[in-house]
């Protein structure tokens, strides 16, 4: 895709990946409807719009999608879900009600943006949907059974929702990355950096027509 002059979503956009993401498109000329609860801090552009968004409520993702269409026009072939939230903590210990926002947040988010963003692309016959997973949605790690539930599930929605697009000109990718520098963590040891990831999101994007990267792994190379 020509991503130049388009505009994309970008969830989770106010730190990290999501706003490393959101710089990165902006350099090759995209327009960014960055839906987050709070703006980013000391960063601003012209082409940077910060759509305030809980995206655990259903409600609050149709006034966002309703506020970036009227502001940014019919056309967005971009969708970026890379909201999300992680736990660490044996299951036993954890509280119901961090669960239930995991999944809320990291799949559900995921269900309410894209659905709402599925026709117009379908209808144009172009877009690309990239799904931030985590090597966690293919490996089990001890103390992250929800975690990882949410992004076992990142892996399945993608891979279905891939077979359902595909035939539209809809691009549907998981880039799931081992561990990256966004403060989740405490270890030292080597991490990945949001600029790393954002690079592979343009590259992911840039690739030609019927060119489709499906699911990509990406580690650290001495972790």
């Amino acid at each position: 895709m020509n991503i130049q002059d388009k505009t994309a979503i970008v969830t989770g956009a106010s730190r990290g990946i999501g706003l490393a993401i959101s710089k990165a498109l902006i350099k090759e000329g995209v327009t960014v409807a960055g839906w987050s609860r709070t703006p980013p801090d000391e960063f601003s552009h012209d082409r940077f719009h910060h759509i305030k968004t809980d995206l655990t409520i259903e409600n609050s993702v149709e006034e966002a999608f309703n506020k970036t269409m009227n502001k940014l026009g019919n056309s967005i072939p971009i969708l970026i879900n890379n909201a999300g939230m992680g736990y660490h903590g044996p299951m036993e210990e954890m509280p119901s009600d961090k669960w239930r926002q995991l999944f809320d947040l990291n799949v559900h988010g995921i269900f309410y943006t894209t659905k709402r963003i599925i026709p117009q692309m379908k209808k144009e016959n172009e877009g690309h949907i990239i799904n931030i997973g985590s090597g966690a949605g293919t490996n089990g790690i001890a103390g992250m059974s929800c975690y990882c539930g949410t992004k076992y599930a990142v892996v399945g929605i993608t891979e279905s929702l891939h077979k359902e697009l595909r035939d539209f000109g809809v691009k549907v990718s998981c880039l799931s990355p081992g561990s990256v520098d966004t403060g989740f963590s405490e270890s030292k040891k080597n991490k990945l950096q949001p600029e790393d990831l954002a690079a592979s999101v343009v590259h992911m994007l840039r690739c030609p027509k019927n060119f489709h990267y499906t699911d990509i792994q990406v580690r650290p190379l001495q972790p």
